[in-house]
């Protein structure tokens, strides 16, 4: 009798969270399945006609369908596929007064869940039901399980749950005591700002501020008065006293966004706050004394801008005294359902949907893409995604054009060679124009640069290809 219960009380759940649509254009069977499906305990839809059928799966209405083959317009087999192709999650059962067994194994290839004969035996369909029911039951365990995981493996905003981040997080817990300053190493878009946040956070400033720059987005003269304020009347459109964001986060934090951006006279003021603690507003004599936790960030080797003569040596070692390498996503794929799952979470709150996931040839593609754009990309993807989904589950069509080709490859196809990293820069950013239609404004974003500094690069590179025409031409006359 113990037994008997517990098992009641188990299943009770699982088949009041689905509904079966039936559908039967024949009155007489639509009215006898829909009594056997409800002696059975579920709650059925029933209709005549597939169109209805499809809008049911395409609103969220069932989860599971019972489609007789022979109907009038559409049959069984063309439901099917414009039922899975609406919803790939759910779950068809087809029935026919005609069976065999290749028309059954068609049906399965094709993606139904069952094949049913008629009359329908009442223990195969109940032993069918119950086991789609006990599946989503258990799907919906998971995603409870999930989202708890989700929780425990958050840190200030940064989900990871592969060895690399969980490093990262450890590193940032034991820097963020210290009142020093910290260098951010990281390809564009896989995070600095939130680690940046996170160790601010969890910092003994935390009740102070935190000030944001983003030194590539502005020119210097700009740049200046952001950072260290200005004066009235220190320059042209300066119509009043203003204090910058050193002034404005003093006994906080100051955190540097593109640092290997400025310009060497920008970095040498930098120098002057780190060693001295001291700023000069814009057009004023006076020296003020300031407190803060510099917090930068680059996308750059800095090593190599510093043997390039653009980035001051000096400055290099006041900043890299702490490093903190954020890895790219292509060295923490196991974090990649884990931030699928946080993005969906976000986005549906953001967008009212109630998206369950994605569908499993969705998630291939996810884990075989190359992601140059790193968390930011993946992020867009599952965004965008959000939005154009009409069903419960993310599918390929609902992913950007082209997301499913563009695999893991060499910056020049297949064969290997070995580039320098101006090189491999110049292709990363053409390929993420290609990716942006060539929008600038949005490969900037991508990128994580300002427009200013992205125009500034393909400008050099368009004046180094006519350079190089001009070396070709000559060794060509040369050799004749």
């Amino acid at each position: 009798m113990v037994q008997t219960h517990s098992k009641a009380v188990e299943t009770a759940p699982a088949k009041s969270s689905l509904t079966p649509c039936i559908l039967d254009d024949d009155p007489a069977q639509l009215e006898m399945l829909a009594a056997l499906v409800a002696s059975l305990g579920y709650e059925p839809i029933t209709t005549a006609s597939p169109e209805e059928a499809l809008k049911l799966v395409q609103y969220g209405r069932c989860r599971l369908v019972l489609a007789d083959v022979h109907m009038p317009g559409m049959d069984g087999y063309q439901f099917l596929d414009a039922a899975l192709r609406s919803d790939p999650g759910l779950h068809v059962i087809i029935m026919t007064g005609d069976y065999t067994l290749e028309s059954a194994l068609d049906a399965i290839r094709r993606g139904a869940t069952d094949f049913l004969p008629k009359p329908i035996d009442r223990a195969r369909l109940k032993r069918t039901l119950d086991d789609v029911a006990a599946l989503y039951d258990q799907r919906r365990r998971v995603r409870e399980l999930e989202e708890q995981l989700l929780k425990d493996l958050e840190f200030h905003g940064i989900v990871g749950k592969s060895p690399a981040m969980l490093e990262v997080f450890d590193f940032a817990r034991k820097v963020a005591r210290h009142y020093t300053n910290v260098l951010l190493i990281g390809a564009t878009g896989t995070g600095k700002e939130l680690v940046a946040r996170a160790v601010h956070q969890i910092s003994p400033v935390s009740q102070h501020k935190l000030a944001v720059c983003n030194c590539s987005a502005m020119v210097d003269t700009l740049l200046e008065s952001q950072l260290f304020g200005h004066i009235r009347g220190s320059f042209t459109g300066a119509t009043d006293t203003r204090p910058g964001l050193f002034e404005f986060a003093n006994n906080g934090t100051v955190f540097l966004d593109e640092v290997g951006e400025t310009s060497l006279a920008m970095q040498a003021k930098l120098l002057r706050v780190i060693q001295n603690r001291e700023i000069q507003r814009i057009g004023s004599p006076e020296v003020r004394q300031i407190n803060v936790r510099l917090i930068a960030a680059t996308n750059r080797d800095l090593r190599a801008e510093v043997l390039a003569g653009r980035f001051r040596e000096d400055l290099y070692y006041r900043l890299s005294s702490i490093q903190i390498r954020i890895p790219p996503l292509t060295e923490r794929l196991e974090d990649i359902p884990l931030l699928v799952q946080f993005f969906l979470k976000k986005y549906n709150e953001a967008y009212g949907k109630t998206i369950s996931g994605l569908t499993r040839r969705a998630q291939a593609v996810l884990l075989q893409h190359a992601w140059p754009g790193n968390v930011r990309e993946l992020e867009n993807v599952i965004s965008s995604a959000c939005i154009t989904t009409g069903g419960d589950f993310i599918d390929l069509a609902d992913l950007p054009e082209g997301l499913e080709h563009r695999g893991p490859r060499t910056a020049e196809g297949d064969e290997f060679r070995p580039l320098s990293l101006e090189e491999m820069r110049k292709i990363h950013i053409h390929r993420v124009l290609d990716m942006c239609q060539g929008n600038r404004l949005r490969a900037a974003q991508v990128l994580g640069i300002g427009r200013t500094s992205l125009y500034r690069y393909l400008k050099e590179d368009a004046q180094e290809k006519p350079k190089a025409a001009k070396f070709g031409q000559a060794s060509a006359a040369a050799r004749l």
